[in-house]
Parts: structure tokens; sequence; C-alpha cells
């Protein structure tokens, strides 16, 4: 496996763990607020603002870890202090209310103590860990990432080229291959006494332009310089043998025939 192909299979792993491990948790903190407590009451139903809450704290942690983790932030004391002082107590707060709605949960439903305690760290440090992995694999690919020789297109943020650069990057090959772009006319002019003529001492522009790998105007501009265009009662049609039109008898006026 490549490993281009091998860190795109990691990314998918981790965006599955980063939902599934919220998907969980959030399912958890809801089934936790349906429990009843132990003195209610015949028809006791949970609060619809004990609902809201249980969907509010793991949400809160996953937002806060990708905060914390995601966000390039500058460097300096004081968005250090800001990041660690300000956001982590935040994804602390949430992580430990989650952790005890899903262990109450567990002893609710009958788990063991050892159960109860480590389970709801499985769940939520799922998530946590997952958007972590998504982190790590952002650092490997920039470190990874070809540096641009000088001269070349600027990529943008998918490493891709512009369009107009390649562009002019593929015209730039073409006209190297074909060194047409550089040629004189003097250069195609000495080319021109090369190519075969007609019998009258002419050279279609189909051939010339053909001959010289330029387009039909400049050849002709070219068979006109050098003496070699075909006058206008001269037929230029493109034929293997370039045979000569046959000759048309004209009549005297004696009414003989020359």
């Amino acid at each position: 496996m490549s490993p281009e192909r091998g860190g795109r299979s990691g990314r998918g792993w981790a965006y599955a763990g980063v939902m599934l491990g919220g998907a969980v948790s959030i399912a958890a903190n809801v089934a936790h607020a349906q429990v009843p407590p132990k003195d209610a009451l015949p028809g006791w139903a949970p609060e619809p603002g004990a609902l809201v809450s249980a969907v509010f704290w793991p949400l809160l942690l996953l937002v806060a870890v990708e905060m914390f983790a995601r966000i390039s932030w500058p460097s300096g004391w004081r968005w250090l202090l800001l990041r660690v002082g300000g956001l982590l107590p935040v994804a602390v707060i949430a992580a430990v209310v989650s952790y005890r709605h899903l262990s109450g949960l567990l002893t609710f439903y009958g788990e063991d103590a050892v159960t109860a305690t480590l389970g709801p760290l499985a769940v939520d440090g799922l998530m946590v860990m997952a958007t972590g992995a998504l982190v790590a694999g952002r650092a490997v690919r920039v470190m990874r990432a070809p540096v641009a020789p000088a001269g070349a297109p600027t990529p943008n943020l998918d490493g891709r080229s512009t369009h107009r650069a390649r562009t002019h990057a593929g015209r730039d090959r073409t006209a190297a291959d074909t060194g047409t772009a550089k040629r004189t006319d003097a250069a195609l002019l000495a080319v021109l006494e090369t190519v075969r003529r007609d019998r009258d001492g002419t050279v279609p522009v189909r051939r010339a332009a053909k001959a010289l790998g330029t387009g039909p105007d400049r050849a002709r501009r070219l068979l006109a310089d050098a003496g070699l265009l075909k006058g206008p009662a001269t037929v230029d049609t493109p034929t293997d043998g370039d045979a000569v039109a046959p000759a048309v008898d004209a009549v005297t006026p004696d009414g003989g025939v020359r």
C-alpha cells in the first residue's frame, strides 16, 4: 500500500472514531438523563432541560478538543495562557461531567465497579484520540510536502497547480518540442529552397506549410517573398503526383484550332 493511500485510509478511520465516539457519548448521556431517581414517583419523566444538557456535554467536549488541537494558535505566552488556561479547563469540565453520566448509566444497568469506572474512558477517550490522530496526520502531510523548484507555479492548498499555469506550461512544452516559434523567416526561406516544386517552378501553399511546419498564412507569405507562390491562373490542388492541369485548346479567329 502506498503511503498516500495509507494516509487516506488512516484519516478515514480517524474520522470514523470521532463520529463513533461522539455518537455513543451523546446516546449514553441522553440515556442517563432518562434514568429515574431513587425516589421517583410512578409516571416520572425526565425534564426537557435534562435531555438538552445531556446532549450539550459531549458536544462541548468534542468542540473544545477540536479547537484546542486543530487551530494553529500563534506563538507567545499570552496565546499559550489563553489556550491552556481558558480552553483546557472547559474541555476537562465537559469530560468529567460526561464521564460521570456514562459511569452512572453503567451502574444503573448493573455493571460491576471496574466496568463502570473504565468504560466511560473508552468512549470519550476514543473521540479525543481520533481527533489527535487527525492532527498528527495533518502534521505528517505538511512535513512530506515536496518543495516546489524555483520558477514553478504556486500550488493551491490542495497541492494542484492552477489551470492557467498548467495551460501556459503545456504551450511552452509544445513550442519547445516543435521549435517553430523561434525559427526566423530567413531560416524558413532556406528550408523552402529544398521543397519540391511543380513544373512551373512554384510550390503549393499546402506543401510548403507541411514542409515548414507553419500555418498556411505564413507559408503563403514566405512563398511570395521567395517568388515561389502560385499565380491566380494556376490551380493549387493537393495531389499525390502534383499533376499539371491539361492544356485547353484555343480557337483562332479563322475557326481553326491552335
